[in-house]
Parts: C-alpha cells; sequence; structure tokens
C-alpha cells in the first residue's frame, strides 16, 4: 500500500521528513513555480502493539499556485502537481492520477469500450473508521471530474469512535481513504462496500471478513493490509482460512497485499525483523499483490518547452523494476531510513499450491506474490485527505496496498466485460503465465531488482533480510508482474475454469504452528 513503516537509528518508526516540492501546478503557473519546503511523511511513535501499529507512507502535496483549470481538463478543478511535469525537487520522483494510471496498465481502453464495473460490486474490508470519508471522496471525484461513488459502508461489530491523534487509528484512516479512492478511480462504475473491522486485531478482522462473505456483498475482496503469517493465532488462521474457502466456493475473487519490508516480516514480539510470507497474501485461495517502481510519462505542458505532437500521452508505459526503495538495497537512499520495498517470499505453513507446481523453480512451498502493481512511495499515486489531526489536502501514497484494490477494480470490470463473476483466478493467472503468446500480452514481466531489506530493531540493531532478485517468469518479488489490462481480461476470462477452485480447495489447508506470545494484530501492508 502506501504504508511507511520503519525502524532507524533515532527509535522505531519515527517521524520522517523529505524535503520536498510538491506544488500545484496550472499551465499558466508552470514557469513561475516557487519550490516549497513542504512534504512531509507520516509515521506512528511505537505503540503497546509493536510494529502493527504503523502507520501509511503519506506525502502532501502543498500549494503556492492558485488552483487553475488545465486545458484540456478531465476535471473541472483538475491541476497538475510538480511531480507530474518533471519538477519534483527530489530528482528522479514522480506522481501519478488515476487518468495516469489507468493508461499505463490499458485500464482506459476497456473504460472507453463500456466495461467500468457497472453491475458489480468491490468489497474492500478495512480496520476502524474515517469519518470524513464521504466529503473526501466526493473532493477527490470533483477535483479528478469522476462521476459520484457508490459507497456503502458497514461495520458488523460496531464502530470504534474515532480518536484524533491516534496513531494506528490514523494510518488505518489513510489507509481506507487510498482503498476506496482508487478503487472508484479505476472502476468507476462499480458499487463499493467498505467493511469496517471493530479493530485490526486479527480476530475483529477476521469477523468483517466472514461477515462479508456471509452475507455475499460483492464479487471481489480486496485486504489492504497483513502479518508475518506465523504471528497469526493457530484457530484464527484456519478461520482465515475457512473464510477464504467459503468466498472461492461462492466465486468471490480475494486480493491482498504482500507487504512493505521486502523478505522481512516483523517478530510476532514486535522487536526485531525475519524472513517470512505476509497472511493472508501467503494463503493459496488469495492472490497476492506484490510492488513496483513504475516510470511512465508525466504531462506535457507547453509553457515548460514541451510539444504535445511528439510527447507521448500522460501516463504512458515506460519501465518498471522491483519496488525497492531506501538503504541499503533500494533507490532514494538518502530519503529513507530503511528499506521500503515489495513484500516476497515463500509460505513457511501453506504448501505449494497445484497452479504453482512447475512454474517456481521446484520450490515445495506457496510463493508470494502472484501479481504486482505500481507500489513505490516517490511513484506513488494522488490522494485526497480529510482526516481529523492531520492537515487536509492531496497526499502521495505508496505500498503494495495500493495495488490490492486496483486490482479488485480491475476484476470487477473482467466480470462487467464477462458478465458473469470469474471468482477464484490463480489457475487463470498460472495458466497464462506458463503461455509463451498470452503472458508477454497480459503482463509486463518485471526482470530488475531485488526484495532483500535492511530494518532497525528495537535495541537499533540493522536487522539485514536476503530476499530475492527479480527474473524471468514468476519470482518472489512481483509474481508474474504488472496487468496489461486490455489483454490481460479478456485471457483471464478464457483461462479461468469453473472447477479451478476443486483441486486448490482440497489440497491447501495451513499447517500446525506454535501459538505466537502475543495476540496478533494486521497492519496496513
Amino acid at each position: 500500500m502506501k504504508t511507511n513503516r520503519w525502524f532507524n537509528r533515532n527509535g522505531v518508526f519515527p517521524r520522517l521528513r523529505i524535503a520536498g516540492a510538491l506544488t500545484l501546478m496550472s499551465a499558466a503557473a508552470a514557469m513561475a513555480f516557487i519550490a516549497v519546503n513542504s512534504s512531509t511523511s507520516h509515521a506512528s511513535g511505537k505503540s503497546d502493539a509493536g510494529v502493527h501499529g504503523s502507520m501509511p507512507l503519506s506525502m502532501r502535496l502543498e500549494s503556492q499556485e492558485t488552483l487553475a483549470d488545465v486545458s484540456p481538463g478531465p476535471g473541472p478543478q483538475y491541476g497538475l502537481f510538480t511531480c507530474q511535469v518533471g519538477l519534483a525537487s527530489i530528482p528522479g520522483r514522480q506522481c501519478f492520477d488515476p487518468y495516469q494510471m489507468r493508461h499505463a496498465y490499458q485500464i482506459d481502453s476497456l473504460i472507453s469500450a463500456g466495461f467500468d464495473g457497472s453491475g458489480h460490486t468491490i468489497v474492500i474490508v478495512d480496520a476502524f473508521q474515517n469519518p470524513n470519508l464521504v466529503s473526501q471522496v466526493a473532493n477527490f471525484d470533483t477535483f479528478y471530474g469522476l462521476p459520484p461513488i457508490s459507497l456503502t459502508q458497514v461495520a458488523p461489530d460496531g464502530l470504534t469512535p474515532f480518536v484524533p491523534g491516534n496513531a494506528n487509528m490514523t494510518g488505518w484512516a489513510e489507509e481506507i481513504s487510498l482503498d476506496v479512492e482508487w478503487a472508484h478511480a479505476m472502476a468507476p462504475g462499480a458499487n463499493i462496500v467498505l467493511v469496517l473491522a471493530k479493530t485490526n486485531d486479527d480476530a475483529d478482522i477476521l469477523s468483517a471478513l466472514r461477515y462479508a462473505v456471509n452475507n455475499n456483498l460483492g464479487d471481489v475482496i480486496s485486504m489492504s493490509f497483513g502479518e508475518n503469517e506465523s504471528c497469526v493465532d493457530p484457530t484464527l488462521l484456519s478461520g482465515y482460512h475457512d473464510v477464504f474457502r467459503t468466498a472461492t466456493q461462492n466465486n468471490i475473487t480475494l486480493f491482498a497485499s504482500s507487504g512493505d519490508q521486502g523478505a522481512a516480516q516483523p517478530t510476532c514480539d514486535g522487536n526485531s525483523w525475519v524472513k517470512a510470507a505476509s497472511h493472508p497474501a501467503s494463503d493459496p485461495l488469495v492472490t497476492g499483490v506484490g510492488g513496483t517502481e513504475l516510470h511512465a510519462a508525466d504531462y506535457c505542458l507547453t509553457a515548460l518547452g514541451c510539444d504535445p505532437a511528439t510527447h507521448p500521452l500522460p501516463g504512458t508505459y515506460v519501465s518498471e523494476i522491483v519496488w525497492n526503495e531506501g538503504p541499503p538495497f533500494g533507490d532514494f537512499q538518502p530519503f529513507f531510513s530503511s528499506s521500503e520495498a515489495t513484500g516476497g517470499g515463500f509460505s513457511l505453513l501453506f504448501a505449494e499450491p497445484p497452479y504453482q507446481q512447475g512454474t517456481i523453480h521446484g520450490g515445495t512451498q506457496k510463493g508470494v506474490p502472484d501479481v504486482a502493481y505500481n507500489a513505490a512511495i516517490l511513484h506513488g499515486v494522488l490522494t485526497r485527505l480529510d482526516i481529523p489531526g492531520i492537515p487536509p489536502g492531496m497526499y502521495t501514497f505508496g505500498g503494495t496496498s495500493a495495488g490490492a484494490p486496483q486490482w479488485a477494480a480491475i476484476t470487477a470490470i473482467m466480470n462487467h466485460k464477462a458478465a458473469t463473476r470469474e471468482g477464484f483466478l490463480n489457475w487463470g493467472i498460472y495458466r497464462i503465465g506458463q503461455n509463451s503468446t498470452a503472458y508477454p500480452a497480459s503482463f509486463h514481466d518485471i526482470r530488475s531488482g531485488t526484495n532483500s531489506a535492511g530494518e532497525f530493531d528495537s535495541s537499533d540493531n540493522l536487522v539485514i533480510v536476503t530476499g530475492f532478485s527479480a527474473g524471468r517468469g514468476w519470482d518472489a518479488t512481483t509474481g508474474f508482474g504488472t496487468p496489461i489490462s486490455s489483454s490481460a481480461v479478456n485471457y483471464l476470462i478464457a483461462n479461468v475454469m469453473p472447477d479451478d477452485k476443486t483441486s486448490v480447495l482440497n489440497t491447501t489447508r495451513p499447517k500446525s504452528h506454535p501459538r505466537p506470545p502475543v495476540p496478533g494484530h494486521m497492519k496496513p501492508n
């Protein structure tokens, strides 16, 4: 997701400040750009739950310019930010709006053809609440000229009152913002049901998921959260898997983000790091979503000397690498304390499912992730926030949790086109991945980068976790890669079979494992 959770030498989860010039632009104002050191990330202090209480990375976009139309622009108030036109103060930084992201992954051609998710429902499961969500999303939609959202909020176990300044609640409110705004932006015709767990305790998240599945609230479920799979109580882990079995039997597609600290996951006591896979992305009934760093075309402003006749359309795909920012293995190292990178690896609790056999180089355990999406923080997506306790405005977000709701949106569009629920996708994804024609037409195969990570433990010791490297085909950093949606949707419709779920349902129960020392908590991923 957009999440930022890291240890550094000043303690656990410090407030990171990134000096940046992130100014709202209009064509007329472009040449009068004045830099302001205003970009700030938000991260929590250490909570009672240790690493589980961390907040998403969010970088606020300040402006010294008057909001003005950009002509042509998709919305009545549509404006651009410096990170969209090559003027970001951090060299190499980009940020993306809905139109750029649609074009980068060829979602726009599906929408133009009339497939926008209408008649289908995306379920988003999160914790706590965002008390200003309705007005906030309305502002986001107005800014970008999007149709009004069809949004229903459900709190099956009761709504926890929001406490401004509470780091854990604020982090989840940010997660809710990202998930809802970007699911809607990619599938503007789809209905969205937001199911809110009472807290982020594993048991409360499970209860919310069970309610969503048992009440058949939608076609696809997005889960932008996770934790070290070994830190989930074994009884609860079986409970999650049972809910996922019910969802799969009812043709409900499941997506989960794979994590934001590379191959590392916090230990169950929250004091250090270990090589591990993130649950629920590690469950074979779930499609795990890893992260990339997307490079795509900026907007072209003639005031900056750009020629629209020769410049590619905004969002035109250029390239991608494995998402890994910060020291000691990633890019943008001066701006981070430690690693922010795509989760990925091999489960200790789930055996290799039938659909992965023959695709992951002789492994015996479930490999994570299955697919990927843009997740880089300094190549992040623009999101509106209006949460009590933090300054309102436009922010950029990164992290693998940005990918889960957008993959859910693509699935809603696919279901719209297929006029049915496609349901369990993983068999279809892996069939495509082994087809020399379908694979390059459906996915960007990410071949450069690693998810090795360096994090600081609670005693200020650097912990190095050696991860995995990208390569041809599936790998434990980005799975099969990111979607070329215009083709991927068609190939998935052709390759998802009605009986795909049977063999997986019969072979993928989790292994037993020791009960963790403390109750687990899901964190925004």
